[in-house]
């Protein structure tokens, strides 16, 4: 293969190491990543009601179960790896998380504070979604100077070579930097729906929006995978499966949060309460009485102003409504 223009990376997938004490590259950036999904979630919250605070909290929730659910998944694509010493499974110092591991645990983790504190998960959904997907492309930085996860070899200008002794890649070996392809989907996706994020939120019922930029992220995902050297498993790679399964619950929840939405009415636009970024959805018009006297009648009005009020009961009249606002 003729390789004119092959970008070179030779760096040290360890920064700094302090004892037993690690710090790599693919660390700095997954924390980075982290902080940026909570951040973006929080300001976008702030304009549905929550507040940054119960955003942090439930950014806790979906942090921890998240990194569970990520350590979870690598084990499970790479059992064999782990056959004979289940110790190893604790060593998480050693590296080793799955991305769609991370993304459905967070959802579980957020699910779970949703349900306990009574919030909407729907809405923290629609926060989330342009977050994680920012999250994930500043994650994928640190798997690019790492050169964690293979690609396949290709004789395109833009192929990389990992040089360095201590490389994670494929030393001597030009590859598609499938996850660079990542990080730019991802930062497409973001690029092209985020300037739309609130209009599109005050027109599509809670979940939806969420559901959108996972959705979309997913089905790319699924075909980027065919640029990675991955196991394959019953005809596809592992990480189409998990794209796979993000792109069903897309298809199958966002009619149903449609339906929902019909059957309940049109949704009304939040209306600002001032001071925090806070909305308030404002309350559906009082349906219009009959007037039983004429609203020009200077006696009526004079009797209702003075705070004068008859007891129609004692009179065996029927109560009337009253007025909104009373």
């Amino acid at each position: 293969m003729n390789h004119f223009a092959v970008i070179t990376i030779d760096l040290n997938p360890n920064l700094l190491q302090v004892g037993p004490i690690t710090l790599t590259w693919h660390g700095i950036f997954s924390v980075l990543g982290i902080l940026a999904t909570i951040r973006l979630a929080a300001w976008i919250a702030t304009r549905d009601g929550f507040t940054p605070e119960q955003i942090y909290d439930g950014a806790f929730w979906a942090v921890v179960v998240g990194l569970m659910g990520a350590r979870l998944h690598f084990v499970l694509e790479n059992y064999r790896l782990f056959a004979g010493h289940l110790i190893r499974v604790l060593y998480v110092n050693e590296g080793g998380i799955s991305q769609w591991g991370g993304v459905f645990g967070a959802m579980v983790g957020l699910l779970i504070w949703a349900r306990w504190k009574k919030y909407s998960f729907w809405k923290l959904l629609d926060a989330a979604g342009p977050g994680a997907l920012l999250g994930l492309g500043i994650g994928r930085i640190g798997d690019i100077i790492n050169g964690e996860h293979h690609g396949t070899p290709t004789n395109l200008p833009w192929a990389v070579n990992y040089v360095n002794p201590r490389t994670l890649g494929q030393p001597g070996l030009p590859v598609h930097p499938e996850v660079a392809y990542e990080m730019i989907l991802c930062g497409l996706i973001v690029a092209a729906l985020l300037p739309f994020h609130f209009r599109l939120m005050r027109r599509l019922p809670p979940g939806v929006l969420g559901l959108i930029y996972l959705g979309v992220y997913a089905f790319g995902r699924f075909f980027l995978s065919y640029f990675r050297a991955d196991q394959i498993e019953f005809g596809l790679r592992q990480a189409q499966w998990a794209s796979a399964l993000m792109v069903l619950l897309a298809i199958v929840f966002v009619p149903i949060l449609l339906r929902r939405r019909d059957e309940r009415g049109p949704t009304l636009a939040p209306v600002p309460l001032g001071g925090g970024g806070e909305t308030r959805t404002p309350p559906p018009e009082p349906p219009l009485q009959p007037e039983s006297e004429p609203a020009s009648d200077p006696g009526r009005r004079n009797h209702v102003e003075g705070g004068s009020r008859r007891n129609p009961k004692a009179r065996g009249e029927e109560p009337s409504a009253s007025p909104p606002g009373q």
